[in-house]
């Protein structure tokens, strides 16, 4: 499979694109607003065409699909124009600015016949698949489930930074709180109710930082906590009648590292390690082999509304201080 990629953005320079050229998929051509700076990742990453717009990318008749990082609020725009020249599309996560715009994304994609997936990277690692297992055939009855991503934005010139821009559908819980909202729900399945607390420790117009609860039928609660303004934190944790499970630097896994996974069951304790494995040559290899297959990819549509629902319901419970059924 061809991929051309829309903008020059970090994700796709650092991890995206080294981890295409990792599988037995290509990436033909990028693109940015700047054809030099196109020119210049070209160059730098091996790859053989560089255009000077997005346009121009998606005009080229032999490409099979699109990687799509623009900012969050360009996501949905830019994924419906790929969609109109055939391409199907691998699109940063959150895959739109809301739920509604989300779904107006899969239906647009599924009228043209080409296949869609947002890019949880972390959901084809196999600790995540393992950690999933765990929780649903060796563990008892889940209580409670806890998410926890979080980074410092402090380094020259963040004032500018993209995911601090409301009109592009910036901020800590769309950026990195999309993590932990994913990981929760696919522990405790779809939430009731939600409550949010966030602060704009920026005065940016966005959330720098966002703690909600989520809420289940019995009394099963997840938490999710995201933001801009402390120190690195990957991490979620399940607690069941039986025992628990926990993990950490858990979404963002480097592919040198052998990460680890704890579980207690009964009393008994037991860590798991994993082999290094590039997780994004992981998404890659499972997005090409649902388009070849024409099968739903395994962040497929209802895995992705569910999210947005959930964002949604966070965010305007944060702005409003009351408790919100989703």
């Amino acid at each position: 499979m061809d991929f051309g990629v829309l903008s020059t953005a970090d994700i796709g320079t650092e991890d995206v694109i080294p981890g295409i050229q990792k599988s037995d998929h290509r990436v033909a051509a990028i693109a940015s607003r700047d054809e030099e700076r196109a020119r210049d990742a070209a160059d730098a990453l091996g790859i053989e065409r560089a255009y000077g717009s997005y346009e121009a990318l998606l005009a080229a008749d032999d490409l099979d699909a699109v990687y799509n990082p623009l900012p969050n609020g360009l996501h949905a725009e830019w994924t419906k124009k790929a969609a109109d020249h055939d391409l199907h599309v691998l699109c940063e996560k959150p895959l739109a600015a809301d739920a509604t715009e989300a779904a107006e994304v899969f239906d647009h994609c599924e009228a043209a016949g080409v296949t869609l997936m947002e890019a949880f990277m972390y959901r084809f690692h196999p600790r995540t698949r393992r950690a999933r297992e765990i929780v649903e055939t060796e563990l008892g009855e889940v209580r409670s489930a806890t998410a926890s991503f979080t980074f410092n934005m402090r380094w020259p010139g963040h004032e500018d930074d993209i995911r601090l821009d409301p009109d592009l559908a910036g901020g800590s819980l769309m950026d990195v709180g999309c993590y932990a909202v994913s990981a929760v729900r696919g522990f405790l399945g779809e939430p009731e109710r939600a409550y949010a607390h966030a602060a704009d420790t920026r005065d940016s117009g966005v959330d720098t930082q966002l703690s909600g609860i989520l809420e289940y039928g019995d009394g099963v609660t997840g938490r999710v906590h995201c933001g801009f303004d402390t120190e690195s934190v990957q991490h979620y944790r399940v607690e069941t009648v039986d025992g628990w499970l926990e993990a950490s630097d858990t979404f963002d896994v480097s592919p040198e590292t052998e990460p680890t996974l704890t579980y207690a069951v009964d009393g008994r304790e037991v860590t798991e390690t994993f082999d290094a494995v590039d997780q994004y040559t992981l998404e890659v290899e499972g997005f090409a082999e649902a388009v070849e297959r024409d099968e739903a990819p395994l962040v497929d549509r209802a895995e992705t509304l569910g999210s947005m629902r959930t964002i949604d319901t966070l965010a305007e419970s944060a702005a409003c201080g009351e408790r919100m059924s989703i």
